[in-house]
């Protein structure tokens, strides 16, 4: 079914359909009077699936309320006692992590415990081109070499059945802390904690690695308090400390923020805006930011970690956010801005062949594919893709007669699972992922054959609607509303990220009183409504249809985006961060 436009837009200025989202009348007035909110806000819940008896915990998310026991979980005792034998013997241990944000924070996370422990982690993160994803033959060997006794593997692992053999053959026993989607088989580990286990409930099949990762250690905790571990000399650490590094993994891996990732997050950025870890800080220096949220944590600190695993060096992520030394930690954040600069020029140039390549297809989703694409970006540019059509998006780097692919997916889609079938269908080398993001390598000759089995099975969860690019509008708003009262009250509906998206609104009939170009290809304006005049910002519009269309000063325009409190010099004011506007018809 074909959803009517907003406002009538058809074609925005960036090529979009304006879409208001679905929302129960009845529910919403029933939260806004059970909670005192405004209606606008009252309909962002309920068409976000918050009713009656979750509101309350949504608007303010508790660590104490939503935190679970961590023996509820598959196999979590008897991880926590392997590591806790392996802490009490003196065996090496080694953490084998992902080269992402969420495999760099969750191998910080043990290095930081296994300090505090007073035991000295070996760190172990595969090259993204020469390895590949997750645990491979030679990297096990060097470990096992090394009289490792113990492999911890973070945000990978699940479908390491090969890899995970040959260490058990070594005399290494391994560990599995992760959240992409399994298969009916499990690799030969000693445990594996993974809420996407086929045998577990989906309870909390939300959670990124870090988020695993977390549940563990107050479980190792726990068994080595029981054990009398800690004393005087050796006072127990306190976890709550390194909630920042989960809060970061957690918005950064794209994982819906709901439930106990909400209160991860809410809390884990208010430790992070206190800097202690030093790491974290650096890198905040080094990208600009002001105020640690969401936003910062996603767009600013997360892409910079992943720098190094894209085209530099997989383990500076994990590096950086684990260092006790100021000086390290500034050489590694500016070596990871540096590679971030050069990461995102690489990438611009990608985009702008995928997005030609994906119009130019008739598919249920983007799949392109290159010979000059770098493989470090593609799982970026498919999120970007992703972003821009509202449809899963899979983007593909070929050398030679071997493709590895990134998929990023949209809305319901199980992206994970379709992976799994298709290497399971023998059309993959391998492949894997969990619902919201894949990895995959892939044969040249079988290229057509996986896009159009992935067509079909995706067209079945998407109902095959068209790639059109659209914006979802959470209501309309009228200039006077923008008060900071009402700005605080939209910040109570954060932290915001995939499953919780910001809320997007629309001004209709709008006035552009002036507008000039700021930074980096970036929009300034002021405009006018109803009488209100506000400041608003756009970035990165300065070479699309968007930033042209505001420096043209239109006399009346409408505008959409969201609605933040911008802190200048002891003052708060509300400024719209302009994602969309269209001429008035």
């Amino acid at each position: 079914m074909i959803q009517s436009t907003f406002l009538g837009i058809e074609k925005s200025c960036t090529g979009q359909r304006w879409i208001a989202r679905d929302y129960d009348e009845r529910i919403a007035l029933a939260l806004s009077q059970r909670f005192n909110l405004p209606d606008i806000i009252a309909r962002y819940l309920d068409a976000h699936g918050i009713g009656l008896d979750e509101a309350a915990s949504f608007l303010s998310p508790k660590l104490r309320d939503l935190l679970p026991d961590p023996s509820s979980f598959k196999d979590m005792d008897k991880a926590a006692m392997r590591f806790a034998d392996a802490v009490a013997r003196g065996e090496r241990i080694a953490v084998f992590g992902d080269y992402d944000v969420d495999g760099a924070t969750s191998s910080a996370l043990l290095l930081r415990f296994g300090r505090a422990l007073g035991v000295k982690l070996r760190l172990y993160v595969p090259d993204r081109i020469a390895e590949g994803y997750g645990p491979n033959v030679a990297a096990m060997k060097l470990l096992a070499d090394e009289g490792t006794k113990l492999v911890v593997c973070v945000d990978c692992g699940t479908t390491a059945f090969e890899s995970l053999a040959r260490a058990k053959e070594m005399g290494m026993d391994t560990l599995i802390l992760d959240h992409h989607a399994s298969e009916p088989s499990l690799p030969q580990a000693v445990a594996m904690v993974n809420p996407n286990r086929i045998d577990a409930p989906e309870t909390y099949s939300y959670l990124a690695a870090v988020g695993v990762t977390y549940l563990f250690i107050i479980a190792v905790n726990r068994e080595l308090r029981k054990r009398g571990f800690y004393s005087e000399a050796r006072q127990e650490p306190d976890l709550i400390q390194w909630l920042d590094l989960v809060a970061t993994g957690t918005v950064c891996d794209v994982v819906k923020l709901v439930g106990l990732n909400r209160a991860f997050v809410a809390q884990g950025l208010k430790i992070a805006a206190q800097r202690k870890n030093i790491g974290l800080a650096a890198l905040a220096r080094e990208a600009g930011v002001r105020t640690m949220d969401a936003y910062a944590a996603g767009f600013m600190i997360g892409p910079r970690i992943n720098a190094g695993g894209r085209i530099g060096e997989a383990d500076l992520g994990a590096r950086l956010l684990s260092t006790e030394d100021a000086s390290e930690a500034l050489a590694l954040a500016q070596r990871l801005n540096a590679l971030n600069t050069e990461r995102r020029e690489i990438e611009a140039r990608v985009l702008a062949e995928a997005e030609k390549l994906a119009l130019a297809k008739d598919l249920p989703m983007a799949f392109v594919a290159s010979e000059t694409w770098h493989p470090g970006v593609i799982g970026i540019v498919a999120s970007r893709l992703k972003d821009k059509f509202g449809h899963p998006a899979l983007v593909v780097s070929l050398d030679g007669g071997i493709g590895k692919g990134s998929g990023r997916s949209f809305g319901n889609v199980d992206l994970g699972s379709e992976i799994i079938a298709a290497r399971q269908a023998g059309l993959l080398i391998n492949g894997g992922g969990h619902k919201m993001a894949g990895g995959f390598t892939v044969e040249r000759a079988k290229i057509d054959a996986l896009r159009d089995f992935l067509g079909i099975r995706i067209a079945r969860q998407m109902e095959a609607r068209p790639l059109t690019p659209t914006l979802l509008l959470d209501g309309l708003v009228a200039g006077p509303s923008m008060r900071v009262e009402f700005a605080r009250l939209i910040e109570r509906l954060g932290p915001f990220g995939s499953g919780n998206s910001e809320p997007c609104f629309a001004l209709a009939d709008c006035r552009i009183v002036h507008a000039n170009t700021v930074g980096e290809k970036h929009v300034s304006v002021v405009f006018s409504q109803s009488g209100f005049s506000a400041k608003g910002i756009a970035f990165r519009a300065l070479e699309n249809g968007l930033g042209q269309a505001l420096l043209q000063k239109p006399s009346c325009i409408h505008l959409a985006g969201h609605l933040r409190i911008d802190e200048w010099q002891g003052t708060s004011r509300v400024q719209l961060h302009i994602k969309d506007a269209a001429p008035v018809i």
